[in-house]
């Protein structure tokens, strides 16, 4: 299917293959007709799926056919953040390459604007907004909308909380859902990793050196922490910016435009922005910190394996409160995250944080090739052990390692065994 099957006019179809897309993704496939019907949308997507093009395009479609009042704005997108307002705002430029409609984006506006003829509101990542202790703020904004209007309802999940919000906006709407709620994408593969709550910027660091990394968002859950995690990574001489939402809008703007241009590799950022930030071909997300809500490690790690494209991300845990947390990832998301340096389930490492040194020293052992014979030895047992809990499946030497439990398949362009095959081999991986 083609995007012109959707209904869309050739010159939407014409802009949409300039920036190189040949086929719609579902969301766009499922919503866009539903969209140009005048319907309301109640709609659940995981994120990295084209969302915003679900209802920009069909959008930009309505509004071209139409005529506006002098400076009567005929449609609203409500955002949480100030990234995904934007990134919204350059899918509209985009878009409407072949159109001669007008666009504002107002982040922090205190002037006054009519709503009074708005025909489509669209409030994006709903979730988000609950969260965040936005639905106050959106519900006065709509209350200064005509009643007569086409709501498009957006989230990531579709809650509970959620459904029972959008009885408030939304009439009789056509809901739809291409994911399972809070999945995981395919295209990313996940990793964990555990340590000492002092070991956790070395268990960064060499990540960042094992790993091929082109750029990478890394995650902390606390705004005062990530200054302090740019300037360690600056005084091991890695180059990074920081993101977060104390900053002011130019140095934030500033921090972003540098990440996008490749100037900086490295962006160290809150939660803040986890649901906005698309940066084309990301390679690598980390969470320097264990989120505390599940749902914010789906969006973290939907940073990277966008659009078809393959992602790594890995998370670094220590102490008992992460394994509390990360125990409720894997059960929102239905599967162990593979560990990167042992076969233990998280669910039997009470004591991974206190054995994460002596973990850490075999990496490096095995990492430089040592061949010391009491550690062969131990290995060995601990091979022999680790067989007899998974049926017998064994990795002993010349044999190709096999996949965690659960672990997901390595990324499209990971495949492959030797340096030459794949263009790098992560150090924890014995391919």
């Amino acid at each position: 299917m083609n995007f012109s099957e959707l209904g869309l006019c050739d010159e939407l179809s014409q802009a949409v293959a300039d920036l190189g897309y040949t086929a719609p993704t579902p969301i766009q496939e499922k919503s866009i007709p539903y969209v140009l019907m005048g319907r309301d949308i109640l709609g659940s997507a995981q994120t990295g799926t084209g969302k915003t093009a679900s209802f920009t395009l069909p959008m930009i479609e309505i509004l071209a056919s139409g005529r506006a009042k002098a400076r009567l704005p005929r449609s609203l997108i409500l955002a949480p953040t100030r990234e995904l307002a934007a990134q919204v705002a350059d899918s509209f430029e985009k878009f409407s390459t072949y159109h001669k409609l007008s666009m504002a984006l107002l982040i922090g506006e205190r002037g006054k604007v009519l709503l009074t003829d708005v025909k489509i509101l669209v409030i994006d990542e709903a979730d988000r907004m609950l969260d965040m202790g936005f639905i106050p703020d959106v519900e006065r904004i709509v209350g200064l909308l005509p009643p007569l209007r086409q709501t498009l309802f957006f989230s990531a999940t579709l809650s509970d909380d959620i459904k029972k919000l959008s009885d408030k906006f939304v009439s009789n709407p056509k809901v739809i859902e291409v994911a399972p709620p809070a999945s995981t994408a395919d295209t990313v593969a996940q990793h964990l990793t555990w340590t000492s709550p002092k070991g956790k910027r070395e268990a960064l660091r060499s990540l960042l050196n094992s790993e091929d990394v082109k750029n990478a968002v890394i995650f902390c859950n606390r705004k005062r922490d990530i200054s302090t995690l740019v300037t360690s990574l600056k005084r091991h001489n890695f180059s990074a910016v920081a993101l977060h939402g104390d900053m002011t809008q130019s140095a934030r703007l500033e921090a972003l435009q540098k990440f996008k241009d490749g100037e900086v590799p490295l962006m160290i950022a809150s939660d803040v922005a986890a649901r906005g930030l698309d940066i084309a071909g990301l390679s690598h997300v980390f969470n320097f910190d264990v989120p505390g809500n599940a749902e914010d490690y789906v969006h973290r790690i939907g940073r990277t394996g966008r659009a078809g494209k393959s992602g790594r991300a890995f998370t670094i845990a220590a102490g008992d409160d992460d394994r509390k947390y990360v125990a409720s990832i894997e059960k929102l998301i239905g599967k162990s995250i593979p560990l990167v340096d042992g076969d233990t389930p998280v669910a039997e490492a009470k004591d991974a944080p206190a054995k994460s040194k002596g973990k850490a020293a075999k990496a490096r052992a095995d990492k430089s090739g040592a061949d010391d014979e009491k550690t062969t030895t131990a290995a060995n047992s601990n091979e022999k052990k680790a067989d007899g809990e998974r049926g017998g499946r064994g990795r002993g030497r010349g044999r190709k390692a096999e996949a965690h439990p659960g672990e997901l398949p390595p990324p499209p362009d990971c495949k492959g065994d030797t340096l030459h095959d794949t263009g790098h081999v992560p150090a924890f991986l014995l391919r």
